[in-house]
């Protein structure tokens, strides 16, 4: 099974937060953290190492309305997938929240299932789009164009599908081991051909690219059987 994503809920009611919270993570395909103000979402945002796949927000906060909040995410660089959550479904206020840099807009009271759909395909389109940007050391991986960039250096690095693949399987673990079996049936099915002197020949082959000394890995970590990536900045 593919590793949780988190999702961050804003949502000041705690009743609607916890409840969230709850049905998200039952079926294991979501790690979702709960915060009641704007104030809390920049705490959670902030924190070193913390990664949010996408963000439900709730319109009326204690400290701001969620879609200014939006605006100024958008504004500082945040691409994920933002779901605007709120008791109104008028035509003004759809229009308002999606002005404001939201994906998708959902009244209250919702249908937790209907609220996954979305959720999923937000993220589905969010994941083969060019606005997908991860940090992985000192990189930003763009896993729809195939590129590591590292900004301060000016440097761009072309990866192959197959280790595109790889970065963005390890990097949705969150820094936790990847068995290599697991993996490769990840990136290339259950093909009975492919053994794992084949990933470890991918593995050998990304690290001397991203790897600033490929003889002392500092990003792309073997560990407990297989791999795991080091998302700290400068790994």
């Amino acid at each position: 099974m593919p590793p949780a994503r988190p999702v961050l809920i804003v949502e000041d009611d705690p009743t609607v937060r916890e409840t969230l919270v709850e049905q998200l993570a039952q079926e294991g395909e979501f790690a979702p953290e709960g915060v009641a103000s704007m104030a809390e979402a920049d705490a959670a945002l902030s924190r070193p190492g913390a990664r949010f796949d996408a963000i439900l927000l709730d319109i009326a906060l204690p400290d701001g309305d969620g879609r200014n909040y939006c605006a100024k995410l958008r504004q500082a660089g945040w691409t994920m997938p933002v779901i605007m959550l709120t008791g109104s479904d008028g035509e003004q206020d759809v229009v308002r929240g999606l002005d404001a840099g939201a994906n998708d807009y959902i009244a209250k009271p919702f249908r937790l299932n209907e609220l996954l759909a979305r959720l999923r395909a937000q993220l589905r389109v969010y994941d083969s789009s060019e606005n997908a940007v991860f940090a992985i050391g000192p990189y930003e991986f763009r896993p729809a164009l195939k590129q590591m960039i590292d900004p301060v250096r000016g440097r761009k690095i072309r990866l192959t599908e197959k280790e595109t693949a790889i970065l963005k399987y390890l990097y949705r673990a969150g820094g936790k081991p990847v068995p290599r079996h697991t993996l490769l049936n990840e990136v290339w099915g259950y093909n009975s051909a492919v053994t794992t002197h084949t990933l470890e020949t991918h593995v050998y082959r990304l690290r001397q690219k991203i790897e600033p000394d490929p003889a002392a890995t500092r990003l792309l970590l073997t560990e407990a059987g297989g791999y795991r990536l080091a998302l700290e900045k400068g790994g």
